[in-house]
């Protein structure tokens, strides 16, 4: 089932499906794996760049060599603008921690007070991608093998997809859409409450 909410399509998956992230499981694989890097908005594109020297520090050697060569990003086949990889096809901004859980230099950048600018958008609201069409923009949660772990964790705590990402979907769009979120959920509940 598709909801609009102020211009935005929203299916009801984000309020079905469970979800919490388990990076010790899952040892960050979404920045890892994948058809292609991160997708970019064309402001975070400077943003990014504007950064580079302050997130440089965190990056690995391979990630520098690669953003001085080819630049933050490139193009993809369906014309967006997307971080570019490194020669294992993680993004160029992954680093790995002492768990070798990949991690984002550009978070670390911020988490350490270098930048006040978190990371890609795309990056804070996966597993839910955002598509803007010429009218309006649609929310979908992509279900991949790689968030399986994220699946069952959020199974286990009963945490809905889209109170998981409560952070970045207000970032995104803002607090009264996201209290329209938590409305829609009531509505949804109290039918499934009904329908029993």
């Amino acid at each position: 089932m598709l909801i609009e909410i102020d211009g935005i399509i929203v299916t009801d998956e984000l309020f079905k499906s469970k979800f919490v992230c388990d990076l010790e499981s899952c040892k960050g694989a979404c920045c890892v794996d994948g058809d292609d890097g991160a997708p970019l908005l064309e402001d975070e594109i400077k943003i990014i760049e504007q950064f580079l020297p302050k997130i440089k520090p965190y990056m690995s050697q391979e990630g520098i060599e690669v953003v001085d060569r080819q630049g933050v990003y490139h193009t993809d086949e369906d014309g967006d603008f997307v971080t570019n990889l490194m020669s294992d096809e993680a993004c160029a901004f992954v680093f790995y921690d002492e768990r070798g859980i990949a991690k984002c230099a550009i978070e670390k950048a911020y988490r350490e007070g270098d930048i006040n600018w978190k990371k890609p958008i795309s990056c804070e609201l996966f597993p839910i991608r955002a598509k803007k069409y010429p009218s309006f923009t649609a929310l979908n949660y992509e279900k991949i093998d790689i968030c399986n772990p994220g699946c069952k964790l959020g199974e286990a705590l009963q945490i809905p997809l889209y109170r998981f990402l409560k952070e970045p979907l207000v970032r995104a769009y803002g607090e009264d859409f996201y209290h329209s979120l938590e409305e829609v959920a009531k509505e949804i509940e109290e039918q499934n409450i009904t329908n029993d």
